[in-house]
């Protein structure tokens, strides 16, 4: 069984959407989100692309990862995986999800969203040329983490800048993700968050999917 059309042009920055294919054949409009989180953040990036996922069209169910998928995912034409980063590693939840449902997600257009901090970090405008880079290194060395774990490439990869919610934390969170962020020139005030995804960007990014998931061809599902 062959993966899904992986483009590999560089760090995970510079992936493209190529989607393109030729298919005499309307796809199945369904789309499943599946996520992972562990503070809720990333709960809200995958409601905000299954909202606009919906508007484009599309059937959609948002799931936590967090318990066992009571269906088959051979139903979906399309998935997209979200997980949170913590300590440089993603959502465990999301790891044993992809090993358990590799061969299926292998058969359809699929999206892996990496949310982390490190990913605000490369997009700060006052960042250095040197951090810049060591952030975006941090970033695609995270992904291939990831995929190397999971033996198993998306049809794209996106890194999302996450948030920082001090507020949520309990006391040794707080105090541990003050001293990172004081280490990475982050904000360090515990009596607020910080939300640092580009929602525009996000949507943006969901039309782009949509195109994609459209002209993919349809494979030929197989129920269990």
């Amino acid at each position: 069984m062959s993966s899904s059309p992986f483009i590999p042009l560089g760090p995970a920055h510079n992936l493209a959407l190529n989607l393109e294919m030729n298919a005499p054949s309307p796809p199945l409009k369904r789309v499943g989100v599946f996520f992972a989180t562990r503070e809720g953040h990333t709960q809200r990036i995958a409601e905000r692309i299954g909202a606009d996922l919906r508007k484009l069209g599309f059937d959609v169910d948002i799931v936590s990862v967090c318990r066992p998928i009571p269906f088959s995912l051979a139903n979906y034409s399309a998935a997209v995986l979200a997980a949170s980063v913590h300590q440089g590693n993603h959502e465990v939840e999301m790891v044993q999800f992809v090993k358990a449902h590799r061969p299926e997600l292998e058969r359809m257009t699929t999206a892996f969203l990496s949310v982390t901090l490190s990913e605000a970090r490369a997009e700060r405008k006052d960042a250095t040329p040197e951090e810049h880079a060591r952030f975006v290194k941090d970033v695609d060395k995270m992904l291939d983490n990831f995929f190397y774990e999971t033996k198993w490439l998306p049809t794209i990869a996106k890194p999302i800048a996450g948030a920082l919610l001090y507020t949520r934390y309990n006391f040794l969170v707080r105090f541990i993700m003050r001293c990172i962020a004081k280490k990475a020139g982050g904000e360090l005030d515990t009596s607020r968050d910080y939300v640092y995804t580009d929602w525009v960007e996000l949507d943006k990014f969901a039309e782009k999917l949509a195109g994609g998931i459209r002209e993919a061809p349809v494979m030929e599902a197989i129920l269990s």
